[in-house]
Parts: C-alpha cells; sequence; structure tokens
C-alpha cells in the first residue's frame, strides 16, 4: 500500500525470470518501473545485498519461522529497527533515517 502519485521500482539482476515478457507485462500492469543491474556490474545492488545479508545473520538466521504472517512480521519490525534505531560506524554512528537528515538538511 503506497501513497498516491509513487512510483515503485523493481530492482534486479538480468536473470531470465525479470526478462519474460509476461513478467514485464505485469509489472507495468501494477504502475512498477522494472530496473536491472547493468550486465557484469555486480555493485548496482550491493547495497541491497549488503542489507539482505545483515537481515538474515542478525534475525532471520537466529530462530525458526512458524509460516509467511510471522516472517512479514519479523522482516516489518527488523526493516523500520534497521532504518531508526541501528546505528552504523560508516555512518558516523548515527542511524540510516538520522544519516540521510543530515546530509539532506
Amino acid at each position: 500500500k503506497l501513497p498516491s502519485g509513487v512510483t515503485p521500482i523493481m530492482h534486479s539482476d538480468q536473470g531470465w525470470q525479470y526478462q519474460t515478457r509476461e513478467y514485464q507485462i505485469r509489472l507495468h500492469a501494477m504502475g512498477i518501473v522494472p530496473s536491472m543491474s547493468r550486465k557484469g556490474n555486480c555493485h548496482d545492488n550491493a547495497p541491497m545485498e549488503s542489507f539482505f545479508n545483515l537481515l538474515k545473520r542478525e534475525r532471520l538466521n537466529r530462530q525458526p519461522i512458524k509460516d509467511i504472517k510471522e516472517l512479514k512480521q519479523i522482516v516489518t519490525h527488523y526493516a523500520r529497527w534497521f532504518n531508526h534505531d541501528r546505528i552504523s560506524l560508516n555512518k558516523n554512528g548515527l542511524t540510516p533515517i538520522e544519516y540521510r537528515n543530515q546530509t539532506a538538511a
């Protein structure tokens, strides 16, 4: 559920499943802009790969997950905590939200 006027972007690698006509048509029908990593440039997706690595190490691998509902709750809570409470040394001891607000000011 996104606010009106927002255009979501679906970023992926260049896997065949993301290049199929059916997949592309479905994205466009939902108003989603497709975005793919450039060929041979694995660094395009590095920030998300880093986040998913931390999510798995810090949360998902620490307990069995019963069902998809519990998984959604865990990921939602972790994303909120990660952005608003988790400090990062590479961001001068700030949370991602604090760091973004500092650089935007």
